[in-house]
């Protein structure tokens, strides 16, 4: 194994060196990329968490809710209702959970402020 590879997240660090050889490959614009990534999670049937570390990235970008709502649109017909509806779900669940983790973070910062 590497030197470059932390041994608590292996996976982690492979997902990491995938997905930036993947956009190094790539000749198309980093957003666009990001919302063809996240139609190819719809297909797939994707758990909310591969969604959560595309949406942050497509954010940091300036994709917006109206643009995620036309992908989904676009790809409704070749994927279906059901693909759709269940990654509407898991985008939900990814973006509560974001929230989730924000909020323990004001917390504890607030915490650490107090002591």
């Amino acid at each position: 194994m590497s030197d470059t590879t932390n041994d608590d997240a292996p996976v982690l660090d492979l997902l990491a060196r995938m997905t930036a050889d993947s956009v190094d490959a790539s000749n198309l614009d980093l957003q666009t990329l990001v919302l063809v990534r996240i139609a190819a999670l719809v297909a797939v049937g994707a758990p909310p968490v591969s969604y959560a570390l595309n949406l942050e990235v497509g954010g940091e970008l300036g994709l917006d809710a109206d643009t995620l709502r036309g992908v989904l649109t676009a790809i409704a017909p070749i994927v279906g209702t059901a693909r759709v509806a269940a990654a509407t779900g898991n985008i939900v669940k990814a973006l509560a959970a974001e929230i989730e983790l924000a909020d323990l973070e004001v917390a504890e910062l607030e915490d650490e402020s107090d002591d």
